[in-house]
């Protein structure tokens, strides 16, 4: 595991600001050589701490006007309904997360749809015929002032 000092955060804060930063530019923003800068970033990836870079994507330009986060109830609470729901939210290219939680529900998904219509169809056609869910419940995105996800 991979020492997570100050400089170390300074530079996970960098990275995740910018994945596509140059070495350069991240050394003089953390205050390190270039040189020491490569080596804490590589000691990083090495490490597992920093497991890949990504793309942000604007959702508008990519045709999804509609985001919505849906907690799942399962009548069954055995491994089997469990990976048989997951295989089944794996194939559905709506549901860009899948969480196992605690609580009331099994799952919480971020769902994101071209509308509202299209989110009906998936509602209904697809979750609607999963065996061994009991409950669905649709929380809409109305606004993100905050959101890290990259």
């Amino acid at each position: 595991m991979a020492n997570i000092d100050l400089r170390n955060q300074q530079i996970l804060q960098e990275l995740a600001r910018n994945g596509r930063i140059s070495n350069l530019e991240l050394a003089d923003r953390v205050g390190l050589s270039p040189s020491a800068c490569l080596r804490r970033v590589q000691e990083l990836e090495r490490s597992g701490v920093i497991s890949g870079y990504r793309a942000v994507l604007n959702p508008a330009a990519m045709g999804v006007g509609f985001v919505a986060y849906i907690g799942v109830g399962l009548g069954e609470h055995t491994k089997a309904a469990q990976e048989g729901f997951e295989k089944a939210v794996q194939l559905a290219p709506e549901v860009v997360e899948c969480h196992n939680i605690t609580g009331t529900i099994e799952y919480l998904l971020r769902v994101e749809c071209a509308d509202l219509s299209t989110y009906k169809t998936f509602h209904t056609d697809v979750l609607g015929t999963l065996p061994h869910v009991t409950s669905i419940t649709s929380y809409v995105v109305m606004g993100s002032p905050k959101d890290l996800r990259a």
